[in-house]
């Protein structure tokens, strides 16, 4: 006799059994040793893009963005210039208006000094200048615009919410920016495969995410010799990365996400950065199993 299943039960079995086909088991269970122990929230998604295989541990929760949020506002950027409505090598004229309170490149200017718009570009995602940020999401169209680009391509919860109309409540709660593990990973996946507004736009978008000055965390995992693009977040007890890597054999993109964070130091001992190393050296070495590789002795003195 056969017994039929109800048609919402065996729905529900096909899609476990396509999930659990396309995640990495052995490489969960590797990762979920490593975050057990941490104090705070943690979120990670990992792929592997030459197989599709996946790790998504807590990556669909929303978290803030600190500076990764400069990918969106970047994208933003590139759609005007892709518009017309810009131009790369434009003269921008600094105003201290928009001065972000800190130690940025761009904040050092004096008013009415001249800029170009791709240096403006070169200064947010190379060393992550918040003035040079606040700048570019203005000339994007404001978040807003950014907002609505995001949504077009299909993410629903990366969001920019400073200055940006009927956020205010929000970005209380996520502060400049928000995001999750999967799409954050998504969205430098599509950049690196060519899909965010045209080849020639992301191309141009990967050789500036290749140009990391806060190199110290998961970069500093994986060689010199492999391709990285990256960027970096940290807020007191929050760190951040999302992270794609060319390497000899392997292509792989991950980013992890933690927040409320116990230790909130700013050496390199803390532990969410620790953390970042820890994830991004197990990545290498496990895509990479024939180019074994860890941080050279002596090598933290330099960052």
């Amino acid at each position: 006799m056969i017994t039929r299943l109800p048609f919402f039960v065996f729905i529900i079995f096909i899609s476990n059994y396509s999930w659990s086909q396309h995640t990495d088991k052995k490489l969960q269970q590797k990762l979920s040793a490593l975050i057990h122990p941490f104090h705070g929230n943690v979120g990670v998604y990992v792929k592997n893009l030459h197989t599709g295989k996946t790790v998504a541990i807590n990556a669909d929760s929303v978290y803030p963005t600190a500076s990764m949020v400069k990918i969106p506002i970047l994208i933003g950027i590139m759609d005007k210039i892709n518009r017309d409505e810009l131009k790369f090598h434009q003269e921008i004229v600094y105003n201290d208006s928009l001065l972000y309170p800190g130690v940025d490149i761009l904040g050092s200017f004096k008013n009415g000094e001249k800029i170009e718009l791709g240096k403006l570009m070169m200064l947010m995602m190379t060393m992550s200048d918040n003035t040079a940020s606040r700048y570019l999401q203005m000339f994007a169209g404001t978040g807003t615009r950014i907002n609505a680009i995001l949504d077009s391509m299909g993410f629903h919860y990366t969001r920019v919410n400073s200055k940006t109309p009927g956020r205010e409540e929000i970005w209380k709660k996520y502060g400049w920016g928000q995001t999750t593990p999967r799409e954050m990973a998504t969205l430098l996946e599509s950049i690196y495969n060519g899909k965010i507004i045209s080849p020639a736009a992301s191309a141009r978008m990967l050789r500036l995410i290749n140009r990391n000055y806060w190199d110290a965390e998961a970069v500093s995992q994986v060689p010199p010799f492999a391709a990285v693009f990256s960027k970096s977040g940290a807020l007191d007890e929050y760190r951040s990365e999302v992270v794609l890597v060319r390497g000899v054999k392997s292509a792989y993109v991950f980013c992890i996400i933690t927040n409320n964070n116990s230790d909130k130091s700013w050496t390199y001992d803390n532990e969410a950065w620790k953390l970042i190393r820890d994830v991004s050296n197990v990545l290498w070495n496990y895509f990479e199993p024939d180019n074994q590789w860890k941080l050279p002795a002596g090598s933290e003195k330099f960052y």
